[in-house]
């Protein structure tokens, strides 16, 4: 086949997943919604702290051609400071967006401005300019996360489809394990101290309210 069908080819296919995940509800995952109700964990004490308690409220559920595993429970209010939408890879089945969250000092008004934010390949990463960083980088990692987003149901897909970069929310979930039939896993960090890899969060959200 010639470089230039090959070109044409690779055009095809693009459109053609272009057009299939614009006929998918917004925000919604592509294994659909599971058919249980999302039970609510309990709710954080001190909106600067997130929350994690034991998972004994939500029991293991089907999600599609998976087992989800609740390991925690979470509750946390943040500010966005980026988000990434994903349409390809064995994680977009599940979770079609992540948020960079920062809680604490790094909700602080502003504060979010002094650095740069990005993310890709369901990682995020930041830095600074020439000056000193707005926080030590101990307490910036300490008080921020990627984490990847698995909506529960339509509603909060919706939610989800309108938050941007700078706004507050209050989300509400699980911390979970995604064991897919064919052997695939996905699993929870389940420490706010961590970094590098395996330091995201996977979070079933069960209900995710602007602030």
């Amino acid at each position: 086949m010639s470089r230039g069908a090959w070109f044409a080819l690779a055009v095809v296919l693009l459109l053609v997943g272009l057009a299939w995940r614009g006929a998918r509800s917004p925000g919604a995952p592509e294994g659909g919604y599971a058919q249980v109700a999302c039970t609510l964990p309990p709710a954080f004490d001190d909106p600067a702290t997130p929350k994690q308690s034991p998972a004994d409220g939500m029991a293991p559920f089907r999600l599609g051609r998976a087992r989800v595993v609740p390991l925690a429970g979470l509750s946390l209010e943040a500010r966005v400071l980026a988000r990434e939408d994903y349409a390809f890879g064995p994680e977009a089945e599940y979770s079609p967006t992540d948020l960079a969250l920062g809680w604490g000092p790094m909700a602080a008004p502003g504060l979010a401005d002094a650095l740069n934010v990005t993310q890709s390949g369901r990682w995020y990463q930041y830095s600074w300019g020439s000056g000193r960083p707005p926080l030590p980088p101990r307490q910036i990692a300490r008080h921020s996360a990627n984490m990847h987003l698995v909506p529960a149901d339509a509603d909060v897909a919706a939610a989800l489809q309108r938050v941007h970069a700078g706004d507050t929310v209050r989300l509400e979930g699980w911390l979970v394990s995604i064991e897919r039939d064919d052997g695939w896993r996905w699993r929870s960090s389940l420490s706010r101290d961590d970094t590098g890899r395996g330091a995201c969060e996977l979070v079933y959200v069960c209900s995710l309210q602007p602030r």
